[in-house]
Order: C-alpha cells, then structure tokens, then sequence
C-alpha cells in the first residue's frame, strides 16, 4: 500500500490524556503535534483553552474528552462538558458512551445521550468521536452502537478510551467498519503501538488513531519514505505516562 508523509501524520490523533500529566507535558505534546502535523491533540479538559492557544495557525486540531473515561455522567452534565469545551476551542470532541446503559440494553437513553452531545457540538460547527469501550462489550452491542451513531449522525465510533482492560483490535475494527455507515467514520484507540499496525488498520478504513508515540510514529514514517527528521519538535514526547 502506497503513503505520504500526510496520509498518516493526518491519521494521529496525539494523546495528552493520562492523569499524571504535567503541564510541562501538555506544552511539549503540543508543541510536538505541530511539528510533527498531526491530526489533532486530545488533551485534559481543563487544558484545552491553552492547546487551542498552542494550535493556533496550525492545522492540528484541538479536542479533549466527554463523559471521560466510563461514560456514566448524566446526559446533561456532558452537554455542559461538551459546551464549555467548545467554547474553550475544541474542534473534535470524544465522548464515551454509557457503558452501563449499553450493557443494560437501554438503547433509547443511549441513542438520546449520543444525540444531545452530537446535536450540541454540531450545533457549533464542531465534530463528535463516540467511544465504545470494546473491551466490555458483545459483538451484538458494538453493531447497534453502530447504527446507532448512524443514526444521530456522529462523525466518529472509536474502539475504546486507552484506559479500559483492552483496546483496539483488528477484529473490532473490521466489525465497526462493517456496520456504521459509510460517512461515519471509524477511530482505533489503545494497542496500536507500530507503524505496520497503524498501516493495517488504515486499509481496513480507519482514519483517525490515538496514540501517545506519534512522534515515534511519524519518525518511522519519514525513514521508510527517505525524507528528513523532524528536528524542532519542541520538547521530548512523554510515551511512558500513557496506556495508549
């Protein structure tokens, strides 16, 4: 399979969510997405003003979580989340669904919570990633979530949030891009470690990928295609803080 340097680096959705991140962390893993041009930056909510400030000029996304990391916040409480994050600058947000609700079999408090968060950022020209955390779930329940997004129009379903007991699978990956609609989009979280296994992921139809290795990542990339290091990532990526 043929690539550019952007086919992939567009792919990156850079990690800055484990709670023992610094603020010296946060500004570093900006800085890093910007010299690296990845897709987005997914950061702590409370430091998403600062990262859309960072982004600025770029063509790095900013974008932070809802309902992190177990989806159980009531549906209201995450509509506020996902206001004061986009008013805070978020472009892309990622929700997690409510796990327990999913597993419950209470498919219309599902669907009316995706829909309010979806409804809510599309209402501000932004874009919404709904997180499954496959690893809790039945095939039964990752096909209606599915259809589901569909449905109310997400713009993403996304494996898992990175910090569950598992991430994303190949298996899973085929099954969520099997059953969501055409324009909705699918995003591999958790376990996608190497350059190979982004590729592979990225024939099945992925298009977006969390990673807190972008950098190690994209600089496997730029060898395999013979083009220069990135020298002015602005600070050393702190890989050994996530679980992604």
């Amino acid at each position: 399979m043929s690539y550019s340097y952007a086919d992939v680096s567009k792919m990156l959705d850079h990690s800055l969510l484990n709670p023992t991140m610094t603020t010296a962390d946060f500004e570093a893993g900006c800085r890093l997405a910007v010299a690296y041009d990845c897709a987005s930056v997914c950061i702590q909510p409370y430091y998403l003003k600062r990262c859309a400030e960072l982004l600025a000029g770029s063509t790095v996304v900013p974008s932070t979580v809802i309902g992190f990391p177990h989806g159980g916040h009531t549906t209201k409480i995450k509509v506020a989340e996902a206001e004061q994050a986009l008013k805070d600058g978020g472009r892309e947000l990622d929700m997690v669904c409510n796990i327990s609700q999913v597993l419950s079999g209470a498919w219309d408090y599902v669907k009316q919570d995706i829909k309010e968060v979806c409804d809510c950022t599309h209402a501000a020209g932004a874009k919404l990633k709904v997180i499954f955390e496959n690893c809790y779930l039945k095939d039964e329940h990752k096909i209606r979530l599915c259809e589901i997004c569909g449905e109310v129009g997400a713009d993403w379903v996304k494996t898992s949030t990175g910090y569950g007991s598992g991430g994303a699978t190949l298996d899973d990956l085929r099954l969520m891009r099997k059953h969501a609609p055409e324009k909705t989009q699918v995003k591999a979280a958790g376990g996608v470690r190497d350059l190979d296994t982004l590729l592979q992921v990225r024939a099945i139809g992925v298009t977006r990928c969390g990673s807190s290795r972008s950098g190690e990542l994209l600089d496997e990339v730029r060898r395999r295609l013979n083009l220069p290091p990135i020298t002015a990532a602005g600070g050393a990526e702190v890989a050994a803080k996530s679980s992604y």
